[in-house]
Order: structure tokens, then sequence, then C-alpha cells
């Protein structure tokens, strides 16, 4: 299972709030906080072949543009799924994650999940019904690695395009 990670500034490695207006830029590797993933890929067989990473700020000024751009990646890429997040309990990442997720999974054949924690409240009435939202604890919070097992349980389900109904109950919002 290739896996394209989407992140925002701060899990991409390129700086923490200071940077949100950080340009869309993309690696053919894993990058920033990917390796707290990679056990639970390798548990799915799967492995990150790529990373698209923007600002949440920078998406926000130029969400058209970006999403335009992200999606065209996408294609170019031609993962067998994409995670956006996860995107904990930042706003701005978590709405681009919900967002691109959304856009992805309309404009291509691949399928994408995306991750946040509660407190992002707004985006995820916004999407819970459009997109695939796996829960997870806020920054700092426990029960991460559950939540980093889901979100792959799901990518694999989705990629096999077995039955995920029971497996969305359990662990999305």
């Amino acid at each position: 299972m290739k896996v394209l990670m989407i992140f925002d500034q701060i899990q991409a490695g390129m700086g923490g709030k200071e940077n949100a207006h950080q340009a869309l830029g993309g690696k053919m590797m894993p990058i920033g906080s990917a390796s707290m993933l990679e056990p639970a890929l390798k548990a799915e067989d799967g492995k990150i072949v790529a990373t698209i990473y923007c600002g949440d700020a920078f998406f926000a000024e130029n969400e058209e543009e970006v999403t335009r751009k992200v999606v065209g990646m996408t294609k170019k890429i031609n993962p067998d799924v994409v995670i956006c997040g996860p995107a904990f309990n930042y706003k701005g990442y978590a709405a681009m994650s919900a967002k691109l997720a959304k856009a992805i999974e309309a404009n291509t054949d691949i399928p994408a999940v995306a991750a946040m924690s509660q407190e992002n409240d707004e985006t995820i009435a916004e999407f819970k019904d459009s997109v695939n939202i796996v829960k997870m604890p806020k920054k700092g919070g426990i029960g991460l690695n559950d939540s980093l097992r889901h979100i792959c349980q799901l990518a694999h389900k989705k990629v096999n395009k077995e039955n995920i109904e029971d497996l969305v109950k359990t662990i999305c919002y």
C-alpha cells in the first residue's frame, strides 16, 4: 500500500506557527512526523512514498489554487491512499485536512482519510458526512498509538475496497 501524506508546516518539520505561510511543497519520501505512523503502516503492509506539505495560513489564503495543485500532485504521484493529518487539535490544519481529503476523493479514484481531535468540532460537523475523519487525541493526549493504528487500518480497507461501515462507526466521528 503506497501512502501519500499531507502535512501542515508543523508536522512536516518546517517550523511552528510562525511558519504558517509556508508555501505548498512536497518530497518523494517521508518527512517530519511521518515516522510516528510508520510502525502502524508496516502492520498494514503500507509505506509512505511521498509527503505534500503546506502552511495552514497559506492554505487558507490560497485554498482554491492549493487544492487544485494538491489534486494534480496526487494524480501524478498516484498513491494507493492519501492520509491527511494527523491534525491533532490544530484548527487550521484540521480544516485543510478535511477539505483536501474531500477534494482528492471527489476528483480522483484515490481514497483519502483525515484524522483530528474532537477540539475541531466545527470542521468535524461540516465534513464528517463526506470524509472519513478518524478520532484522535489532541497533541499530548493519550490514545495516540491506537488512533495511528486506526488511520492505517481504515486506509488499508479503503485501498482494498472492503466494507468499512463497522470500522467507521467505531473509529470515526
